[in-house]
């Protein structure tokens, strides 16, 4: 359905893209993953022409997208694309944000562009607001709007644009599983994000983008267990684990906290891991005399279900968790109680403790 050769895109002297070739088949749900910076937006807004390509050639079809015979607006109209901050028109209601295109662009009766509207937004969970206008709205139904209007258009295609990123985790879900819905529907969908599990889940093929080239793409069971390439392989073990490196006793342990409040979140920990996870690492912490230079890990197996933290402490070797040894003794048997197992060992003169976390 989408045929991309060679395509290249420099903004001044900085290459953006670099060589993309690709294929994207009717059907197909596309997840692009990757860094910050490596191309994935600029990509996606080649594919429709929001950016103009510095090289190469698109075919919808077999339809030259690049070709100044080609009826760009009539070709792009086949392809809807929903954006991370919504672009809905405020001073239009919601009926009307859907209802506009259509009668404008399609030469729909504003009778048939209203029905169809209800239609979508049934189909998004939001027929109940069809009055509404998107100030009065959440962030999750905003999008859903969103994908609604795309909708109307009666695209082949739809391309989103890291959906969910603008969204509270708790309104994420809601978009995630109409998009689900499309995909079970059989649309053709490309979609740069940064939920893994929703990509591992929900896609049929994965692109891994890295420097402005699709560096790996694969199945998702492939990408995500086993990549073949290093770069792919570093940024999938990133994704499920965050580290802290503290250089002195004045770290900031409530900013520490949020980020692993955060990253329990986004992998669906629960409350009850989320809230060991604090305390542990607020008790270890506090049996270290010496901070300066420790790093501490906290990581997430999906394939195992464990939770892991990793405490690394340069000096001479010392146990936090022996009892007799702090003066905190309940601290430590805290610790203990949350953790399925701990483990000490000094390697290369550091302090290292393993703690698996009750729950997980």
């Amino acid at each position: 359905m989408i045929s991309v050769q060679h395509l290249s895109k420099q903004f001044g002297r900085l290459e953006v893209l670099k060589d993309i070739n690709t294929e994207i088949r009717k059907g197909e749900v596309i997840a692009v993953i990757g860094p910050s910076g490596s191309g994935k937006s600029t990509f996606l807004r080649c594919l429709n022409l929001l950016e103009t390509p510095s090289a190469g050639s698109i075919l919808i079809d077999g339809i030259p997208l690049l070709d100044r015979n080609t009826n760009v607006p009539k070709l792009r109209q086949r392809m809807g694309m929903v954006f991370q901050s919504f672009n809905l028109w405020s001073h239009l209601s919601v009926l009307d944000n859907l209802t506009l295109g259509p009668v404008k662009l399609l030469g729909k009766s504003r009778q048939e562009a209203e029905k169809k509207a209800i239609e979508l937004l049934r189909l998004v969970g939001l027929a109940e607001k069809v009055h509404s206008f998107p100030d009065e709205l959440s962030g999750g139904q905003k999008q859903r709007v969103a994908i609604a209007r795309c909708l109307s258009m009666e695209p082949e295609i739809l391309l989103f644009d890291e959906p969910t990123s603008a969204l509270d985790p708790t309104m994420v879900s809601e978009v995630l599983a109409v998009i689900r819905r499309l995909s079970r529907e059989g649309m053709t969908m490309v979609i740069v994000t940064h939920e893994m599990e929703f990509a591992r889940n929900t896609a049929s093929r994965v692109f891994f983008m890295e420097e402005g080239m699709i560096y790996e793409e694969g199945s998702p069971e492939q990408l995500f267990d086993n990549p073949a390439r290093e770069k792919t392989r570093a940024f999938i073990n990133r994704i499920r684990s965050i580290r802290f490196h503290l250089t002195s006793n004045d770290y900031d342990l409530y900013a520490m906290q949020g980020e692993m409040e955060t990253f329990c979140e986004k992998h669906m920990l629960g409350r009850k891991v989320s809230n060991y996870v604090q305390a542990v690492a607020e008790e270890v912490l506090g049996l270290i005399p010496e901070i300066s230079g420790l790093n501490l890990s906290l990581s997430y197996s999906e394939k195992e279900g464990d939770v892991i933290i990793l405490c690394e402490s340069p000096g001479e070797p010392f146990n936090p968790l022996e009892e007799g040894v702090q003066a905190d003794d309940i601290g430590i048997r805290l610790i203990k109680g949350r953790c399925k197992s701990v483990d000490y060992r000094y390697e290369a003169g550091n302090n290292i403790l393993l703690l698996d976390i009750q729950g997980s």
